[in-house]
């Protein structure tokens, strides 16, 4: 019987197009808002306090964007990245189209946007990726593109982490 580590996939495994459906969703909670904002020195009152979040457009307190943005990435880790990821070098088009409330589940997705070898650096590679998260009625409420540097497949299966 032989061993499977579990890992994300390598440059080369990766093609242009192709869509992931990262699952379970992760539904948020208060306490997630409230821990995520006090240890990122966050003191947003549209985060921590029900009583000014209930006067404003949204009646109600909003999950904290990057709380958003890092579970959106996280997501992605297992089916993508774990194992073969050098480095991630950049998130660009941030954006957040609609609100994420406690409650809510955050369904993310990934397509790979493009992909090609690194010029300097041999035997690895950029992907360019678009995450999108939606809640459970399916707004989007998030999305970012992300530029990873990926390592190609071992030349041998002893080099495979």
């Amino acid at each position: 019987m032989s061993d499977h580590v579990q890992r994300g996939l390598y440059y080369d495994e990766l093609e242009v197009g192709a869509r992931y459906l990262h699952r379970p969703g992760r539904t948020a909670t208060e306490a997630d808002n409230v821990l995520f904002s006090s240890l990122t020195m966050n003191a947003q009152a549209l985060h921590l306090d029900a009583a000014y979040a209930a006067s404003q457009p949204f009646g109600q307190r909003l999950m904290n964007s990057m709380w958003t943005l890092a579970t959106m990435v996280g997501a992605s880790v297992s089916q993508i990245t774990q194992g073969t990821l050098v480095a991630q070098l950049g998130l660009t088009d941030i954006s957040f189209p609609a609100p994420l409330f406690h409650g809510d589940t955050l369904y993310t997705e990934t397509e790979v946007v493009s992909k090609r070898l690194s010029a300097s650096r041999p035997g690895q590679g950029i992907v360019t990726l678009r995450h999108t998260g939606r809640n459970q009625k399916g707004e989007v409420v998030a999305l970012a593109t992300r530029t990873a540097l990926m390592w190609c497949l071992p030349e041998t299966p002893e080099e495979t982490p």
